[in-house]
């Protein structure tokens, strides 16, 4: 890998996660990114290595004999590379969430995903019906300019009791100003509020670049239907 990919990568993340992202400059930005296969060649899985460990966390929850029948929404799915990983784990039932038209056009291309969904992931409800999935993950669609920590709340909705919803960030990202005591307090109050609950927190190195990682699993409860969505 050749110090320009690496500079070139890392000038390329630090706009699309600059302070006071808004989600449709984000989006279009994405989309430019892809064009030509740029994005493919710049973040490499040589250099980025949270979707491997995102499908890794996903593969430990559910047991290799049920994942050809797990349902799976990858959120802020990017060009595929998540749903690459998850297929080595023999996981096939995979849908995408992105809200970059440009990034999914790529991701078409790779036949990993059964429906591509054009949408962001906010407040508001999903184009997705209740208990839709067994799994929703992500890597890298938290942080500044991605994922309000507001948008939790319809992974919730989607997926089902007992199922997953696996995120995988930059721990750094926790003190930037879209999550400093936002997400986790979020996060803690859903458990309050029996809608999930913490099956792990893991800080994983190497993650991007030398920064470490953040993996979180959470499991769906019965309980999410106390309030609705």
């Amino acid at each position: 890998m050749t110090e320009q990919i690496v500079q070139l990568a890392k000038d390329h993340l630090a706009e699309a996660y600059k302070d006071g992202g808004q989600s449709d400059i984000t989006a279009d930005f994405y989309s430019q990114w892809a064009k030509d296969d740029y994005y493919e060649k710049h973040l490499n899985k040589d250099l980025y290595a949270g979707p491997r460990i995102a499908a890794q966390a996903v593969a430990d929850f559910f047991h290799a004999s049920e994942r050809d029948n797990v349902k799976i929404l990858d959120v802020a799915a990017g060009t595929g590379f998540v749903a690459e990983f998850l297929m080595n784990h023999g996981f096939s039932n995979i849908d995408a969430l992105d809200p970059s038209e440009g990034m999914l056009q790529k991701a078409r291309m790779k036949n990993v995903y059964n429906h591509l969904i054009c949408s962001y992931l906010d407040k508001n409800k999903l184009p997705v019906l209740e208990d839709t999935y067994d799994c929703a993950v992500t890597s890298g669609g938290m942080g500044e300019g991605h994922i309000p920590y507001t948008g939790l709340d319809q992974l919730i909705r989607v997926v089902s009791p007992g199922g997953l919803i696996c995120i995988v960030m930059r721990e750094e990202y926790l003190n930037h100003s879209q999550y400093k005591d936002k997400l986790e307090p979020h996060m803690e109050k859903l458990c309050n509020e029996g809608k999930w609950e913490l099956v792990s927190k893991t800080v994983v190195p190497n993650y991007c670049f030398d920064l470490n990682g953040l993996v979180y699993k959470f499991r769906i409860l019965e309980g999410k239907y106390n309030n609705a969505y």
